[in-house]
């Protein structure tokens, strides 16, 4: 049977500033890599939290089926903030507790889309750790924030 991972990361150069994202999409059998896909792309203008929210979104939303796949992020605020705070927010109108808004809440009401056709499983990692994956995800994401980095083009 085939198992779909994809390692996610996201990048920014100042906080905010120009960011990226970038996806290693897998498909796996027996333990073997069967097909690789790369995913990458950035923006002028973004914050860590919102391009880690894009490479998330992006890897859902590049399965042309509903897929059973494990997400591996090195993002607490992503893992914690889908698997545990959505519900509330959610509850509660796009809320947190303290009755403010949601940061991010048109990427977290996207991740929230997205993921609704799949079975996703989430899992967290340390980033910088040495993971193969995470690092090419981490390349992925520099390489897609590079085009919007001042002195280029």
């Amino acid at each position: 049977m085939t198992e779909l991972f994809a390692y996610t990361d996201g990048a920014c150069s100042g906080n905010p500033g120009p960011g990226g994202w970038g996806v290693l999409l897998r498909a796996m059998e027996g333990g073997t890599v069967q097909k690789e896909r790369e995913l990458k792309g950035g923006e002028a203008a973004t914050t860590n939290n919102r391009m880690e929210l894009m490479a998330a979104i992006q890897a859902l939303e590049t399965l042309a089926r509903p897929s059973k796949i494990t997400i591996i992020t090195d993002s607490a605020y992503v893992k914690n903030g889908v698997t545990g705070w959505i519900h509330g927010w959610k509850k509660n109108g796009w809320k947190t507790a303290a009755k403010k808004p949601v940061k991010n809440a048109e990427l977290w009401q996207r991740l929230d889309a997205a993921q609704a056709r799949h079975e996703v499983r989430w899992e967290w990692i340390k980033g910088h750790a040495g993971h193969a994956e995470n690092e090419k995800a981490d390349e992925l994401a520099r390489a897609g924030m590079a085009p919007f980095k001042p002195g280029k083009g």
